[in-house]
């Protein structure tokens, strides 16, 4: 893994959103792919295959995708509950899913309506189906560092947890912190007990800000070796299942820590700031993050750009 690089893997169009009050129209989320692409960005999580009538914010991802304009090496991974949304998304011509559990049994419940066992079972056949078809598998693990409604987790249930998903055939583990509860020393404490089982190459960290951390906890990770980073333009999202949860990380954020470092993210800070003032627009409210507040403080947008 070098230490030079890192990669952004952008969940706005699909976690940033589909926590927004208000839905986007199909070509408005195209737009927002679209400018994420010419900032920069090469992983980009651009919807799901769920019911609409569970997330309405997210009708539409086929033409979404459809309407996206190809481009050399850009990766469009969407998240798919089950084999009825893994077939829609072969359909669609995607090449990457993600599917996802948690390590709390609570949540587990609240958010997929049954067990981590039962939800490991129920993913078993959708992971075996998208290698044979040659798709790349993403599992998410959601409240590794905490839970609205257990409290702290205990590090061997994430380390299970994620055993279990590669031991499926996952290519990637992404860990969410989904109530941004981590510290530094926490975060780096899971990631050593996790790679006593888990290539740290093969995990990503997916922080949300709730209490500030975020960014502080990727720079801990990045400290621990891994190098792939969930984030979201503009701090868009949260999570309906944990109260006064705040979005993930700013992609922006992210940008302007690594710039910082001397490491190579490939995406353009004033790029992305521009498209996280625009996507806050669309939703009423100014950027969520800092660097985008301060970016925007010493460079005002156009007239027509505001």
């Amino acid at each position: 893994m070098s230490k030079h690089h890192v990669t952004l893997v952008e969940v706005g169009p699909r976690d940033g959103l589909q926590n927004e009050s208000r839905s986007l129209p199909v070509g408005l989320r195209v737009e927002l792919v679209e400018r994420l692409v010419a900032a920069g960005l090469s992983v980009i999580e651009a919807g799901s295959f769920v019911s609409p009538k569970w997330v309405p914010q997210m009708a539409g991802t086929a033409e979404v995708l459809a309407g996206i304009a190809p481009a050399p090496g850009l990766r469009l991974p969407v998240l798919v509950p089950n084999r009825q949304g893994l077939q829609a998304a072969m359909d669609a011509g995607i090449r990457e899913i993600a599917v996802f559990t948690a390590a709390s049994e609570t949540f587990a419940f609240k958010n997929l309506n049954c067990s981590i066992g039962d939800s490991l079972a129920r993913f078993a056949p959708v992971i075996d189906e998208a290698r044979l078809a040659g798709l790349r598998v993403r599992g998410y693990v959601s409240c590794v560092l905490g839970c609205p409604y257990e409290g702290s987790m205990a590090p061997e249930r994430v380390v299970d947890v994620s055993a279990s998903l590669l031991k499926l055939g996952c290519d990637e583990i992404s860990l969410g912190d989904t109530i941004g509860a981590g510290t530094p020393d926490t975060t780096r404490r899971l990631i050593r007990e996790l790679a006593r089982e888990v290539p740290v190459e093969r995990l990503a960290g997916h922080f949300h800000d709730t209490w500030g951390m975020a960014a502080a906890n990727v720079y801990a990770a990045w400290l621990e070796g891994m190098r792939t980073f969930d984030c979201s333009v503009g701090g868009l999202g949260g999570c309906p299942y944990a109260p006064g949860a705040t979005g993930n990380v700013a992609t922006e954020d992210l940008v302007h820590l690594f710039d910082g470092m001397g490491i190579t993210t490939g995406v353009s800070l004033a790029a992305v700031v521009e498209t996280a003032h625009w996507i806050s627009r669309q939703l009423g409210r100014q950027p969520a993050s800092r660097a985008a507040r301060a970016w925007l403080a010493r460079h005002p947008l156009p007239v027509e750009a505001r």
